[in-house]
């Protein structure tokens, strides 16, 4: 993918600040981090989001951002960390190539997640109907 960001990270065409590398992945530091120490995980095979990525590639990732993540708590002082992947604009992607955030999480650092919402009468049953396998 000529255009794609994340490709001409992996690359070299664009600098980085990389943390982990592999056959498979490729891991660096966010330029907007939410915490200093926030890490992307990124497949070197392009795929566009969590849907298109293989499962190979997938399994890849996530085993470099649990290494990432204990390096985080371990080098960092971190009380905890988050992985998170946005998959689809509606869910804040931007950058449309697979990557896993690795965020390192510190008492009081502010960071919210979500609110909780409730299911209204029959709702939920008739959700989870929809989503059963």
């Amino acid at each position: 993918m000529d255009a794609c960001l994340f490709c001409k990270i992996i690359s070299g065409e664009i600098p980085s600040h990389k943390v982990y590398e592999d056959e498979k992945v490729f891991a660096f530091l966010d330029i907007n981090p939410v915490n200093k120490g926030h890490v992307l995980v990124v497949p070197k095979n392009h795929s566009t989001d969590l849907v298109e990525c293989s499962d190979e590639d997938l399994c890849s990732c996530m085993s470099a951002a649990k290494k990432i993540g204990s390096k985080q708590l371990e080098a960092l002082g971190a009380k905890g960390f988050n992985t998170l992947i946005n998959t689809r604009p509606a869910s804040g992607q931007i950058i449309y190539h697979t990557h896993i955030h690795v965020i390192p999480r510190f008492e009081g650092d502010g960071f919210k997640h979500w609110h909780g919402k409730s299911y209204s009468n029959d709702e939920e049953r008739v959700i989870l109907e929809k989503l059963r396998f």
